[in-house]
């Protein structure tokens, strides 16, 4: 098993469960829009890492230090980490991300950073396949 870290380039999560469903269409394509770039933001980044390519499990948790202190539940920030874990299947982590190859955690936030500015990463625990 080897263990990965990957900085993501958002100071805040990029999609949360807050804000409600979009009902109209150009919100749509634009929550659509953002999707997309989230997950070829996560497959650049696996790319850039070198991370291995078909894994027989994966582990991933998305990881949050927000700029301030405040109350945050951590299930808001799961589209995040799910745009993300599709990205890192786009890249070819994992056949499927289903629950055959891919166990997730609840996303983790952290105490507040001492820069004032936010902070995303992820860990990812990986299994190599059995030769």
């Amino acid at each position: 098993m080897t263990t990965f870290t990957i900085d993501l380039p958002y100071r805040t999560p990029p999609l949360t469960l807050n804000g409600g469903v979009p009902t109209s269409v150009p919100a749509m394509r634009a929550k659509a829009r953002q999707i997309r770039s989230v997950r070829a933001d996560a497959a650049t980044l696996a790319r850039h890492t070198n991370l291995p390519l078909k894994v027989a499990h994966a582990t991933i948790q998305l990881h949050y230090a927000p700029s301030q202190t405040r109350h945050r539940d951590p299930i808001n920030l799961t589209p995040t980490q799910k745009a993300l874990v599709d990205g890192l299947r786009d890249y070819g982590l994992v056949e499927d991300d289903d629950s055959r190859y891919v166990t997730d955690l609840m996303p983790a936030i952290h105490p507040k950073t001492g820069t004032g500015v936010g902070r995303l990463w992820l860990t990812i625990t990986t299994q190599e396949a059995e030769a």
